[in-house]
């Protein structure tokens, strides 16, 4: 019998043991139910932290559940290593960007291992290797081709610090994502996907992905923002120029009074006349800095400035003064709004601090609105008023009779618009995979062949960080020949956005060795698509859209056959802690803290908000620490227990302690009772005792079964096997039982494999004598005649108060369940001399007498 539990000894020799039977290797082929469970791959950062502990425990209990459940379940591994973040790793610390990423996908792929997480190594690929590239490479060809990817001059966001593009995705709050620096509006010719020409589908689809949080699903939708409506050309006064606007509102056409344009709008500079050029060039100066978003927010100031121009009102003729305004968006519609005060609040507000006129063109039901009188914009429904032949109608109808005669009249259309605009993927960055195109003065622009493929990114280069990227002054980067004409040329120096690597992942996974092409298509249908997907929320438009898009375009390119990348997403928590700070010294991690004073002055120590675990912060837990102290399947073990996945964890240091505990116990219950189990072939006995302990295992076993299979309530589960433990602790005649007590103590251990794999594996096979694996073994059933209880015990009320309780048998009848509680002992004192009234009964719970 071993005397205690040692978790570094054991969690070492399993994880040997697991790596040498290669206990994890997926293959094609088997008859078995695939199953394809996929963490977003992480980014090579140098140390794993709580977090990363947190979302892949999560994914490697499903994974470890579906394996022992029968599936032929894949569950990869690999490194997102490209992007800003190496680059400024790399400046930092005075290394390169190669080198730096390298070092830590060795360091963190030993810590992943270190948890013992149900990884197919052998499937790994760092998306920074050109094996993994090249095939990135080869797609944009490919979208080349098909006109899904193209270059244009466009104002783009420009990071000056990280001195680069970001997608209007990567934009928040007008700062950068990554180091939220102020973002400036700059000019360049860019790369970009035509990810609109997907809108609607990626639209509609979202109404088949229901095992997606809706939560997700709105953001989506929101982003590709869909609208119905007209285009409108509204005729410059002073030349046949016109401005269009889309609009969803054409039943207000007659109100129209005045012209917004966005800031960024190309007719901005033309329409402005010589005596506004000062004050509009001021109010662009400012709008510039102004973030896009708080610009269209209801709470933002409305602002603007006339641009000395008009424009004529299409159905009416009358002339309307063409402002700027900061609440109107270039990305959004045609950049241009036709301002109808008295139905839009945005335009009401504006209207008046700038005295527009004002036309009320529909009147609510039993009211009369003036102009002058309201407070307010109507934005509900109406009658027509002021719109001539339409006058009359309910509003609802004017939108399509209007929009027909803008068509009759050549001077609009019936159109849909899209607030999704396409993805801009270049960057000017080093560390990215190099776009595959060459610049010949005399052929253009010329896709580099694939047989030249891949377009390596050169890695002996000095960086410095200064400048953009150095791949510019490489000359042997630089300067090729052009294919089409053998001509001196130039390569493209841009790289892709890193989303583009991460936007196809997940299907090479399926094929990492395959050197045919991105996707081997009989491999990619034997897995895809990914079953259950895990990962941030934060990724919701950028990642996921992404991902959704390339699996679309991957499939009109004939490599896949599936529409959607992942059936299920599961969207986790963040891991959560209280931060500490000294006066002198600012942010304290929390071994700097002892008895509330700070280590290093004693001063006392000031504890904040409890925020998401945070370096610059300093309320981290180092994983290592916490794995030397304890073992990696206690740290598995709180961050399942601690918090359902989808809500945010909070750290507590008392709550892994008991995490710890419990495990200790659980190796104390089989111990304890090791001589007593020794023989697997007594069956389960049939006494009262041993099936009320029978019921409570397979209570547990459907307990757990349902809560990690049909809403991943790994929390409850735990709970559910923490209860069972305790029964069997107070199991008082055990040694007259062995066949249920080692049933009992192997439902515990199998139930705790996916959380606990370590101890879990040691126990089935040092004490409880199994030869197979729990890792590939079965997981239990739960016997639906051991659930039926032989006795139950039932409350017994009288006037709603409880005043006893009775033991019956559980098929009692609803009348012998009556007469138990009336002549119960307790009972009979508090209705002795009174009349029983009425005798309600709820079945299996409680018997309410009333008396009088």
């Amino acid at each position: 019998m071993q005397e205690r539990y040692n978790a570094s000894l054991i969690e070492q020799k399993w994880q040997g043991i697991w790596e040498q039977e290669q206990s994890f290797k997926a293959t094609e082929g088997s008859q078995r139910e695939k199953y394809y469970l996929l963490e977003m791959f992480p980014y090579p950062s140098g140390r794993i932290h709580m977090g990363h502990v947190r979302n892949y425990s999560i994914g490697d209990v499903v994974a470890r559940f579906k394996a022992m459940q029968g599936f032929n379940v894949l569950h990869p591994m690999g490194w997102d290593a490209f992007g800003m973040p190496a680059e400024n790793a790399a400046i930092q610390h005075g290394t390169h960007p190669a080198k730096w990423t390298s070092e830590n996908i060795e360091n963190m792929r030993m810590q992943l291992k270190r948890m013992g997480f149900s990884y197919d190594w052998d499937r790994e690929f760092a998306t920074c290797h050109a094996d993994y590239y090249r095939w990135e490479q080869l797609i944009f060809l490919k979208m080349l081709e098909r006109g899904l990817a193209y270059k244009k001059q466009s104002t783009v966001n420009w990071c000056p610090d990280c001195q680069t593009v970001l997608a209007n995705e990567q934009v928040e709050d007008n700062c950068c994502w990554r180091c939220d620096q102020e973002v400036v509006p700059k000019e360049l010719e860019q790369w970009f996907f035509r990810i609109t020409e997907y809108a609607e589908e990626l639209l509609e689809f979202t109404d088949r992905l229901s095992g997606w949080p809706e939560s997700v699903l709105t953001m989506q939708r929101n982003w590709i923002g869909k609208s119905i409506g007209c285009e409108i050309d509204f005729r410059l006064e002073s030349s046949d120029v016109v401005i269009k606007v889309f609009t969803t509102r054409q039943d207000t056409l007659f109100g129209a009074t005045f012209m917004s344009l966005a800031p960024e709008h190309p007719l901005v500079a033309p329409l402005t006349t010589a005596a506004q050029q000062a004050e509009v060039a001021a109010f662009l100066k400012k709008v510039q800095n102004q973030d896009k978003i708080k610009r269209t927010s209801d709470e933002y100031e409305k602002e603007g400035v006339f641009t000395g121009s008009y424009c004529l009102n299409p159905v009416n003729g009358n002339r309307m003064p063409i402002y700027i305004a900061n609440f109107v968006l270039m990305d959004y519609g045609t950049g241009a709004v036709m301002a109808v005060p008295t139905h839009d609040q945005r335009d009401f507000d504006f209207a008046r601090k700038y005295k527009l006129p004002m036309t009320v063109v529909i009147q609510p039901e039993g009211e009369l609105l003036e102009p002058a009188a309201m407070t307010e914009a109507w934005t509900g429904s109406g009658r027509m008023i002021n719109s001539e032949e339409f006058d009359g109608q309910e509003n609802e109808t004017a939108k399509i009779t209007i929009a027909d005669a803008l068509e009759a009249k050549k001077c609009g259309k019936k159109t849909v618009n899209y607030r999704l605009r396409d993805w801009g993927v270049s960057r000017q960055r080093y560390w990215g995979t190099p776009i595959p195109v060459i610049y010949c003065d005399a052929c253009g622009v010329v896709p580099v062949p694939e047989a030249q493929l891949p377009v390596v990114l050169p890695t002996d280069i000095v960086f410095t960080g200064e400048g953009g990227s150095p791949l510019a002054q490489v000359d042997s980067f630089t300067q090729t020949s052009c294919p089409t004409c053998n001509g001196p040329a130039r390569r493209e120096t841009d790289t892709f956005d890193t989303f583009v690597e991460s936007s196809w992942y997940f299907a090479r996974y399926t094929c990492p060795d395959d050197v045919n092409g991105p996707v081997d298509k009989k491999k990619a249908e034997s897995w895809l698509p990914v079953d259950q997907y895990i990962g941030g929320i934060e990724h919701a438009v950028m990642h996921l859209l992404y991902a959704r898009f390339f699996t679309k375009v991957l499939r009109d390119l004939g490599l896949m056959d599936i529409d959607e990348p992942f059936t299920n997403l599961l969207t986790q928590g963040m891991v959560c802690m209280e931060t500490s700070s000294c006066p002198t010294h600012g942010w304290l991690y929390p071994e700097e803290v002892d008895a509330g004073k700070c280590t290093q002055c004693g001063a006392d120590v000031k504890l904040g908000r409890t925020e998401k675990m945070s370096k610059s912060k300093k309320n981290v837990v180092d994983p290592d620490h916490l794995i030397k102290q304890y073992g990696c399947d206690t740290a598995r073990l709180f961050s399942l227990f601690a918090a359902p996945p989808e809500k945010d964890l909070e750290w507590n240091e008392q709550g892994v302690e008991g995490c710890s505990r419990f495990l200790n116990r659980v190796w104390r219950a089989v111990y304890d009772n090791h001589a007593l189990i020794q023989d697997p072939s007594v069956k389960p006995e049939v006494t009262d005792e041993g099936r009320n302990l029978r019921r409570i295992v397979h209570r547990t076993i459907k307990k757990v079964t349902t809560d990690i299979d049909d809403s991943f309530h790994f929390n409850t589960a735990i709970a559910a096997i923490m209860e069972l433990v305790n029964a069997i602790y107070a199991f008082e005649r055990k040694t007259e039982h062995p066949g249920v007590m080692r049933e009992a103590l192997e439902t515990v251990v199998s139930l705790l494999t996916p959380f606990v794999p370590h101890i879990a594996e040691e126990l089935w096979s040092t004490a409880l004598g199994h030869e197979d694996r729990l890792s590939t073994g079965c997981w239990p059933r739960w016997d639906e005649a051991a659930l039926v209880e032989a006795q139950k015990l039932i409350v017994v009320q009288v006037n709603g108060k409880v005043r006893g309780k009775v033991t019956v048998p559980a098929d009692i009848s609803e009348d012998d369940l009556k007469q138990a509680a009336l002549h119960d002992d307790n009972v009979a004192r508090f209705i002795d001399g009174m009349t029983v009234r009425k005798v309600i009964v709820i079945p299996g719970r409680l018997v309410n007498v009333v008396v009088a």
